[in-house]
Parts: structure tokens; C-alpha cells; sequence
């Protein structure tokens, strides 16, 4: 059998885009088990309600739906199991001190393989404010207005 290659994404969490501001990414591995790979594989997971917390020197993942695998027995993964992540020593120790901040969290913000091992994305993210989600929006669609004007005026 060819060995994966490439990224494929499993899972993207666009909301936690609008919610948060992105101040900085990481890759994560993420320690699982034989039934949530073969579930991540069929391409079913929902970084929705996931979050990421640091508790003694380690990071985990939670709230990560990944569901039961349909072929598998009673050796079946929790769909909403806590999950490790790993990341390097210093990279860990950064995002604590980030975190200790007020406003900070972490976010999964995508699910991938990536050369065929599965990868998270998290992100440092800050709370937005109900004004600021208002403010990117208009900022947003004013940006995709001017280019579709540019757009017209250069087409006549």
C-alpha cells in the first residue's frame, strides 16, 4: 500500500476564526487510538466545541467530537474523550505563561493528516468583543466590494 502523502484535511473550525482574535498557531500531534484513526479516516470529527487546557506540563485537548468508529467493538473510543496533544517542551511552556494572561485561550482550529499521521492546528487566541465580530464583517465585505469594483471597471 502507497504511503500518504500531502495534507488532508479532516475537520476546520471556522467559527472559532470570528470568535477569536488568532494571535499565534502551533502543530500538534495528538495521542490516539485505533478506533478514532480509523473514524478520523472515514472523515468525521467537529472541532466545535473543542478548547485546549495545560495541566502539569502537558496539553490536552477536550470537547473534540470524533465519533464512535461504525466497525468497531467494544474496544470503541468516548467520542468527547480528553486527548493529548503533543508539542515541545518550550513551545508547552510558552502557551502556559500566554495563558495565565487574562483573555488567553487555546483553540483547535483544524484537523489533518499530514504525510499520513494526524495533526491539530491550535491557535493563542483573544475573546472578541460583539463589536469587533461586527467590525471584521464590515470590513470584510467592504474589501470584497471595492475589488468586485476594480473588477467591473477593469472588464469594461
Amino acid at each position: 500500500m502507497p504511503k500518504e502523502t500531502g495534507r488532508k484535511v479532516i475537520a476546520s473550525n471556522r467559527k472559532a476564526r470570528h470568535d477569536y482574535t488568532i494571535e499565534d498557531v502551533f502543530e500538534a500531534g495528538i495521542v490516539l487510538s485505533g478506533t478514532e484513526v480509523k473514524a478520523l479516516r472515514m472523515g468525521r470529527a467537529s472541532l466545535i466545541d473543542g478548547f485546549c487546557e495545560i495541566d502539569g506540563h502537558e496539553i490536552w485537548m477536550l470537547g473534540v467530537h470524533i465519533p464512535e468508529y461504525s466497525q468497531g467493538s467494544w474496544t470503541n473510543h468516548g467520542p468527547r474523550r480528553k486527548r493529548k496533544l503533543l508539542l515541545h517542551r518550550d513551545e508547552i511552556d510558552r502557551l502556559e505563561s500566554k495563558t495565565r494572561e487574562k483573555g488567553q485561550t487555546i483553540v483547535p482550529l483544524s484537523l489533518y493528516f499530514l504525510d499520513g499521521r494526524a495533526k491539530v492546528e491550535i491557535a493563542l487566541a483573544r475573546g472578541k468583543r460583539e463589536y469587533d465580530k461586527r467590525q471584521a464583517l464590515r470590513e470584510r465585505q467592504d474589501n470584497l466590494e471595492a475589488v468586485k469594483a476594480i473588477r467591473e471597471k477593469r472588464d469594461r
